[in-house]
């Protein structure tokens, strides 16, 4: 890679983001196009006959959750058939991170984390644009050629990587556009060009793939234009992660004492309001006057994915202690946020059960890695989790309401036996 090139190429986006001139864009943007046809021209490199495909990942941010670890076994899988595969990134922090990309067992590479994320927690969606174009452009003009792209998430590199000549394959977790909210006619118009653009580009992929039905339903209600129905593809979890028995040491942890001392309900999901984990406080809370003294021995464990770079991880978990203290549980509700692997599979296996909150979930991992450790999972009765769920069998599927998600957890502290099934 030209360490020159590069910082050419940041300085030259860099001030065209400053700019809102189409006088100053048009030119520029016509003349870039243009170069980087022919500097592909030029430097285009074919596979010999007989290799292993070459595959890159292209994910916005490798945190921690569930597109995450979907994206990370994937090519973990792939490179185990002897794929060569590399992860590039806007962002990667290697100590909140899986740790297949921070132990040396994937190669990242990252580009473009100068840009940043927000402005006042504002424009997010710009500058996720902004990060998604430059991280393109870097690896269409930079890095080797690939036969296959995986876009994951964010598909605004894709009208960039289709320079390559390689194959895209497009991940869509759910639409964006249907993410972002309550909408007033500023707002409207401020996303109507990003909501466009992610149609036109979800679209330029060679392959598009999707998490469950729900989301497929929901892609052909919103992408109207597409001509083929997305494949599903569910997510998997990586089996031999969850087989591996606990490091030595881990029982001593004051997690394991609490898992081990107490009956334990557990949810799982990123610090995020759109989660509605506050749902999974407020059903606990409404167990005690049913149980009575048996309620002190009750625990709520609440884990998932927390990163302090991002405000409403902080501004969430704080609330959440807030609403357990004033329900009078603070004590009883235990918080893990961006836990191990090891506890993860420490909490999975020693829950009564998995409290799994969020309504019209796009699909959900966290109920299969909780069945996949014998433990019944509560969950809403809609979206994703309703097609990997048996309503009965491993798990709960409840309405959309504390009460409704309390009366499950009181049935399965009433048949201890069923819970352990």
């Amino acid at each position: 890679v030209s360490n020159m090139g590069l910082a050419v190429l940041s300085a030259l986006v860099v001030y065209l983001a400053t700019q809102t001139s189409p006088r100053v864009w048009i030119p520029a943007v016509a003349a870039l196009v243009l170069f980087l046809g022919v500097y592909l021209w030029v430097r285009r490199v074919r596979l010999s006959e007989g290799e292993k495909f070459r595959v890159a990942f292209v994910h916005p941010d490798l945190g921690i959750g569930g597109a995450e670890r979907l994206v990370v076994d994937a090519a973990v899988g792939l490179q185990q058939l002897g794929h060569s595969v590399v992860m590039y990134t806007s962002h990667h922090d290697p100590k909140h991170a899986f740790a297949e990309t921070a132990d040396g067992t994937l190669v990242v590479k990252v580009h473009g984390d100068f840009f940043p994320r927000s402005v006042f927690g504002r424009l997010h969606i710009l500058f996720a644009t902004i990060r998604g174009v430059y991280l393109a452009i870097v690896m269409v003009m930079f890095e080797p050629r690939y036969d296959v792209l995986v876009v994951d998430q964010l598909s605004i590199p894709n009208p960039f990587l289709r320079l390559t000549g390689s194959r895209i394959v497009f991940y869509c977790h759910f639409p964006d556009l249907k993410l972002s909210g309550s909408r007033g006619a500023l707002k409207a118009a401020y996303r109507l060009p990003f909501d466009l653009l992610e149609e036109w580009t979800t679209l330029l992929a060679d392959v598009i793939l999707v998490n469950s039905r729900f989301t497929a339903r929901v892609f052909r209600e919103t992408f109207r234009s597409a001509v083929h129905d997305p494949t599903v593809l569910y997510p998997s979890i990586n089996l031999a992660a969850y087989d591996e028995p606990p490091p030595a040491g881990i029982q001593s942890t004051e997690l394991y004492r609490i898992l081990d001392a107490h009956a334990t309900f557990v949810s799982i999901n990123r610090f995020e309001r759109k989660k509605d984990v506050g749902k999974a406080v407020r059903a606990f809370a409404l167990l005690a006057p049913q149980l009575g003294g048996r309620f002190r021995e009750l625990r709520l464990v609440l884990a998932g994915g927390y990163d302090p770079r991002v405000s409403e991880n902080v501004e969430h978990k704080r609330e959440l202690e807030e609403l357990a203290a004033s329900l009078g549980v603070r004590d009883q509700v235990i918080f893990k946020p961006s836990f191990t692997s090891e506890e993860r599979s420490a909490m999975l296996s020693k829950a009564l059960a998995v409290v799994y909150t969020p309504a019209n979930e796009h699909f959900g991992i966290v109920p299969v890695e909780g069945m996949y450790a014998e433990r019944p999972v509560i969950a809403c009765n809609n979206g994703g989790p309703t097609e990997s769920i048996l309503d009965g069998e491993t798990g709960i599927l409840c309405e959309d309401t504390p009460e409704a998600f309390a009366q499950a957890m009181i049935q399965l502290l009433s048949d201890r036996g069923r819970a352990a099934a």
